[in-house]
């Protein structure tokens, strides 16, 4: 987000309107947006294909971390997901699920939410690595854009203030309660932390483990991979990772909701973000005149 102070033109005397983001900003959201559902429906294709994690070299094959199968149990198909030694029946979303027809197959995940379609391991692969790059190559923009234009330093990085307030942020954020007025145009000390760490750690973490994955980065990431624990680990923290970023995806999106979903979607189309003028600001602006 890049705050202009640029003042647009008002309906009525008790809101204003900004320009909250800058269209460079809007246009890498969008796309990290495509590439980022792409990649999350192409992999779930992927683990479909072997839908168990393990750690280290995984010698034994047999032991996974985390598995989800379909069972044959009295006669009926059932998706039974492994945790540890922890198994979850978990039919309709995870091991067995209904394709299009209606009829219960084996699978990791609903058809719909597979890229391009089910069962297409080779076709899975071409657009995860395809829509990979375009993400790496977004994300690079982003990271280049903020640094050039200081959005990275002004509205992302902890001030001391800000980690004087995580405690208040965060009894506002369970109770849902938002900023007004000029608060509402400034990152909160939650969502500071939450962006530097899907730019830094994140984002870092599901690039090198992606790349940790192919026989033609021994060579190069030979060393990552020992730190790791092997490549089946690096598949399992390419995973974990890939669902911290749904899982804040889906909060910032749960955020949008409750902040006001017609606000905060008109500033990520067309950057402008209406605002209360406070009444303090109002007395303010008046004894000046």
């Amino acid at each position: 987000m890049s705050l202009l102070p640029t003042q647009l033109p008002s309906s009525t005397d008790q809101w204003r309107t900004v320009l909250r983001h800058r269209w460079p900003l809007r246009l890498m959201h969008w796309i990290n947006l495509a590439c980022m559902l792409a990649m999350i429906g192409s992999g779930l294709q992927i683990l479909n294909a072997h839908p168990a994690l393990y750690w280290g070299e995984a010698s034994n094959f047999a032991a996974p971390l985390a598995s989800a199968t379909g069972v044959i149990r009295k006669g009926e198909l059932r998706g039974i997901t492994q945790v540890g030694g922890s198994t979850f029946d978990t039919t309709g979303l995870l091991g067995a699920t209904n394709n299009p027809q209606g009829v219960r197959v084996r699978a990791v995940a609903p058809s719909w939410a597979m890229i391009p379609g089910a069962r297409n391991l080779a076709a899975g692969r071409r657009w995860h690595l395809f829509f990979a790059w375009a993400w790496v190559l977004n994300g690079s923009a982003y990271l280049l854009w903020s640094l050039t234009t200081r959005h990275l330093q002004r509205d992302l990085a902890m001030q001391r203030r800000d980690w004087r307030n995580i405690p208040t942020s965060i009894t506002d954020h369970l109770r849902f309660r938002h900023p007004q007025g000029e608060a509402a145009m400034r990152y909160n000390p939650l969502q500071k932390l939450a962006y530097l760490g899907v730019i830094f750690v994140l984002t870092p973490m599901i690039v090198l483990t992606g790349l940790s994955m192919s026989p033609q980065m021994d060579t190069v990431m030979g060393g990552f991979m020992e730190l790791v624990g092997g490549r089946q680990s690096a598949r399992t923290l390419h995973f974990i990772a890939m669902s911290l970023f749904v899982l804040f995806a889906l909060v910032h999106l749960l955020m949008v909701v409750f902040a006001g979903p017609i606000n905060e979607m008109r500033s990520m189309l067309s950057g402008r973000f209406r605002v209360r003028i406070e009444p303090t600001a109002e007395r303010a602006e008046g004894d000046h005149e």
